[in-house]
């Protein structure tokens, strides 16, 4: 029997959110994030995954807020804005630092983690081109008294 009243779980709203089109990139950047930094460990210069976990932890964070709908709870915080610019962020630095491993190294492992790079950076950038829409939000004029009932 269930007990929780027809809300679903946590489970239930984890896999709901992952059917929907922002889950499912927010989940293949952790994926791609977590095979850039495997490919960065095997490498002989690992120095660049920093940049591969810094946008794995904020993907995990924006994944949870909106799994679990804080982002409707806490509206101090626009939290269009914030994916956006985390989004372009790291589209920009994976792009800038994945094209600097593919030319500069030479070791198998660096190379794929720059091919990695690459990809992510393209999905970051996608990430922030599915968010911009939803910031430009129409604006609706404040209501206004007419002369007449002053």
């Amino acid at each position: 029997m269930d007990s929780s009243g027809g809300t679903p779980g946590c489970m239930g709203q984890c896999t709901s959110f992952l059917r929907s089109h922002k889950g499912t990139v927010l989940a293949l950047e952790i994926g791609l994030c977590i095979i850039i930094l495997i490919c960065y460990g095997a490498s002989w210069t690992p120095g660049y995954t920093g940049l591969a976990i810094f946008e794995m932890v904020f993907s995990i964070v924006f994944f949870i807020i909106y799994t679990l709908g804080l982002n409707k709870q806490l509206a101090f915080v626009h939290w269009g804005w914030s994916d956006f610019i985390r989004a372009v962020i790291g589209a920009l630095l994976f792009l800038i630092t994945s094209l600097i491993v593919v030319i500069r190294h030479r070791d198998g492992a660096g190379i794929a983690a720059g091919v990695f790079g690459l990809l992510a950076g393209i999905l970051f950038a996608y990430d922030a081109y599915i968010t911009f829409p939803t910031l430009r939000k129409t604006h609706t004029a404040a209501p206004t008294e007419s002369p007449e009932a002053v």
